[in-house]
C-alpha cells in the first residue's frame, strides 16, 4: 500500500528467513526476499547491501511472480550485498541438529552463519562474484576454515572448492543483470526528490542488540538500520510506520509473556491473518497471544515510530471479551517496562479484558463507522503505548486501511 505512492522501496537487512504475505491483484504471494512493491510497474525495487543474499532463491522469486502475470519489475541489487552461501544452510541445519532441544527455532536459511561469516569478515560481497582469480583463492581459504567445522564438529562431508566455485559461477552469471551501486544511486535520487521506502523484515524483539536476546536474528530489525542497510544518510529518513497486529503471534522459539495455548489460541491462530496464522516461510503454526501493550511500547520506542499501522483489526470480531496485556508482574512487582530476557522469562502477563464488538467490521471504510466497542479498543491501546495509530486494517486489501486522526 506504501509502495504505491513510492518511487522506490529497499530491503535493507534479513534474508529469505521471513516472509510477508501479499494480497493483490494477482493473488496471493509469499515474498521473502523481494521488496513488496514489485508489484507496480513504476517501482524500482533493491536489495540493499544489508541484506543476506540467497541468490538462487531471489532469482526464483522474481520467476514465480511473473510467471503468474506480474510485470517483470525492475530490480537492482547492491554489489555490496553479501552472498549466503550454500555452506551457511548446511551449518544451519547442522547446529539446529546438534542443539536437539536446546535449538533456536531457526528457519535453517543459512541466516546466523551467513552474518557471523560478514562481522568474522570471510564472507562473499556479489562484487567479488566479478573477480575470478581473486574469488578462487578466497574460496579455497575460506573452504579450508569450514571443512574443519563441517567434518570434525558436525562429521559431514567436506565441501569441494572446486564445486563451489562452479556454483558461485552460475550465482554471476544469474545475478550479473541487476548489480549496481546502490547507494550512489539512492543519492541521486534522493537530489532527484525522489519518494524512497525502507522495507524492514521481523521486528524489535528479534533485534539482536535490542530484543529477546539469543532467541533473535541477526541482523538489526530497527529503522535506524535502514540508513546503513541502504546506504543513504540518516536525517533522510523522516517518517518510520510501525506494523502491530490488534493481537499478537510469533514463530520460533522465546519469551512471550502475553502467549495464549489450547482451544483459545487454535481458534484464534484459524481466524487470524487471511488463511490462518502460519509462518510464510515455514508453514509453521504460529504461537498466539494476546496484544502486549509493555512490549509494543518498547517496539514503538525503539523503532523511533511516527505512526502506528494496526493490523488484522477484524479478526477479534468474534470475541465477547478482549484481554489485553498491561503490565508484567515479575516476583510480586507489577512493572510497565520491557526488561532484559533472564527477568522477562519470569514475567507474567498483567491482563485487562475489554468488551467485544461481536461484529464483521470488513468492508467499514471510515474510523466513526466502526462499532463503539471497536474503537475504543483502538483507542484504550494507542493510549496504552503512547504512540499514535494513524491506520487501521481491517482485511488483506490494499484498500481495507482506514486512516484516522489519533488523539495523541
Amino acid at each position: 500500500m506504501l509502495a504505491r505512492e513510492s518511487d522506490i522501496i529497499v530491503r535493507f537487512q534479513g534474508g529469505a528467513n521471513a516472509g510477508h504475505t501479499i494480497v493483490n491483484n494477482y493473488g496471493k504471494f509469499a515474498l521473502h526476499t523481494l521488496p513488496s512493491g514489485v508489484f507496480y510497474d513504476h517501482t524500482t525495487s533493491i536489495i540493499g547491501n544489508g541484506v543476506a543474499l540467497n541468490i538462487p532463491i531471489l532469482i526464483e522469486e522474481i520467476r514465480s511472480i511473473t510467471d503468474r502475470g506480474v510485470p517483470a519489475p525492475k530490480i537492482l541489487v547492491s554489489d555490496r550485498a553479501q552472498i549466503v552461501m550454500p555452506y551457511h544452510i548446511l551449518l544451519d541445519q547442522y547446529e539446529e541438529e546438534r542443539l536437539g532441544g536446546k535449538s533456536f527455532g531457526s528457519t535453517k536459511s543459512g541466516i546466523a552463519p551467513f552474518y557471523s561469516d560478514k562481522y568474522a569478515k570471510i564472507g562473499f560481497q556479489v562484487n567479488e562474484l566479478f573477480g575470478r582469480d581473486a574469488l578462487r583463492e578466497k574460496v579455497a581459504h575460506v573452504c579450508e576454515i569450514k571443512n574443519v567445522l563441517l567434518q570434525h564438529l558436525y562429521h559431514k562431508p567436506a565441501v569441494d572448492p572446486e564445486a563451489l566455485l562452479t556454483e558461485l559461477e552460475k550465482y554471476r552469471e544469474m545475478i550479473a543483470p541487476y548489480v549496481c551501486d546502490v547507494s550512489a544511486y539512492l543519492d541521486q535520487a534522493l537530489r532527484d526528490g525522489k519518494q524512497i521506502l525502507l522495507e524492514g523484515q521481523l521486528g524489535t524483539l528479534k533485534d539482536p542488540d535490542h530484543g529477546i536476546y539469543p532467541m533473535v536474528t541477526s541482523s538489526s530489525t530497527l529503522a535506524a538500520y535502514g540508513a546503513i542497510g541502504a546506504g543513504i544518510p540518516p536525517y533522510e529518513i523522516g517518517q518510520v510506520i510501525t506494523v502491530c497486529k490488534a493481537y499478537s503471534s510469533a514463530v520460533g522459539a522465546g519469551a512471550f509473556v502475553s502467549e495464549i495455548f489450547g482451544d483459545e489460541a487454535d481458534e484464534l491462530r484459524r481466524r487470524g491473518g487471511d488463511g490462518g496464522e502460519f509462518g510464510a516461510t515455514t508453514g509453521r503454526p504460529r504461537r498466539m497471544g494476546w496484544f502486549d501493550c509493555v512490549a509494543s511500547r518498547y517496539g514503538c520506542r525503539l523503532q523511533g515510530t511516527t505512526d502506528v499501522a494496526f493490523t488484522v483489526l477484524d479478526v477479534l470480531g468474534y470475541l465477547d471479551e478482549i484481554p489485553v496485556c498491561v503490565g508484567y508482574e515479575v516476583d510480586g512487582t507489577v512493572t510497565n517496562e520491557f526488561p532484559v530476557t533472564p527477568v522477562l522469562e519470569k514475567a507474567k502477563p498483567v491482563l485487562q479484558s475489554l468488551p467485544g464488538w461481536k461484529a464483521d467490521i470488513r468492508g467499514i471504510r471510515r474510523y466513526e463507522d466502526l462499532p463503539e466497542n471497536c474503537r475504543k479498543y483502538v483507542e484504550f491501546i494507542e493510549e496504552q503505548i503512547g504512540y499514535p495509530i494513524t491506520m487501521v486494517s481491517n482485511g488483506p486489501g490494499r484498500e481495507d486501511i482506514i486512516y484516522r486522526e489519533s488523539r495523541l
